[in-house]
């Protein structure tokens, strides 16, 4: 009897299960498959069983190598830039002031802006050395000055890896200053009050009690963005093409599979990312079920 009410509650969720599984786990079984294949578009007649070659390849490839160390730099330089903005700002808004409510939807748009277009904003309408802002606020500089022949620097040339960094850290502080605002909102303000009371400072309840109270937002915010700025294709691929030395994990496996036309090797890159991808993630599901809990707990 036990076993066909748990059958009856389960049956409404069977159609999206199966659903999900068609849509995420069939196309991976089908990568993985690849990965063991000699499959060149380029060389049709030489396809065939390959083992762990791509896998090899993958691991002795030096613009691989290359490309990971470019997305540690860029993962590490975005999540932690992004983290401490967003902190900044969570505890400003954290305040009562007027017009709060519009403040805080402004300062959520960046987020919420595709990422293609929001690469675009920053290479046409910022970085451009002819017509972009960044430019155009030095030329305007030097002509306080009486200057004819401003500085044009060409961003995207000189600083290609700080300018897709940049990028990514306008967009991503505010995911984190969102997190990161939950946090500071769910803190006990009895707790702050009693702090004030006894003649703590400032400086004194932002250490000793906020920051701790933070700790489980921090890294629930730092893992999320990790995951998501590896994955990151669309600010490279938008802004410098890859060139540069800005190349990461997902541009690389864009060019082996559609410039280099290697589905094999391209397909174990893939899969080798996926794995690293899900150590990230699960990391992140842990600190998220321990914030629930302690939330339940409370």
């Amino acid at each position: 009897m036990d076993r066909a009410r748990a059958r009856a509650r389960r049956a409404p969720l069977l159609p999206a299960l199966v659903f999900l599984i068609i849509v995420t786990q069939l196309p991976f079984v089908a990568t993985v498959v690849i990965s063991f294949l000699r499959w060149n578009a380029l060389a049709p007649e030489n396809r065939g069983l390959a083992g762990f070659d791509n896998y090899r390849a993958v691991f002795t490839d030096p613009a691989l190598r290359s490309s990971v160390g470019t997305t540690i730099l860029l993962t590490v330089t975005v999540v932690l830039v992004s983290l401490l903005l967003g902190l900044g700002i969570a505890l400003l808004l954290d305040r009562g002031f007027r017009g709060r409510g519009i403040v805080r939807t402004l300062l959520i748009t960046p987020f919420l802006i595709v990422p293609v277009a929001a690469a675009l904003l920053w290479k046409h309408a910022l970085f451009n050395t002819s017509y972009g802002f960044l430019n155009g606020v030095l030329t305007w500089l030097w002509s306080l000055f009486g200057s004819d022949s401003p500085p044009q620097p060409d961003w995207m040339t000189s600083t290609p890896l700080a300018a897709v960094e940049v990028a990514l850290i306008w967009q991503w502080t505010p995911f984190m200053m969102l997190i990161l605002l939950a946090g500071l909102q769910s803190r006990p303000a009895d707790v702050v009050e009693a702090a004030l009371v006894d003649g703590a400072s400032s400086f004194d309840i932002f250490r000793y009690l906020t920051l701790p109270h933070l700790r489980r937002y921090l890294e629930l915010a730092a893992l999320l963005g990790t995951v998501y700025v590896v994955q990151n294709f669309d600010a490279v691929f938008t802004l410098t093409s890859g060139g540069l030395g800005t190349a990461n994990l997902p541009y690389t496996i864009y060019q082996t599979f559609y410039q280099a036309h290697d589905y094999g090797r391209a397909s174990a890159q893939g899969v080798v990312v996926l794995l690293c991808s899900l150590v990230v993630a699960t990391f992140a599901l842990r600190s998220v079920s321990s914030l629930l809990r302690e939330e339940s707990v409370r």
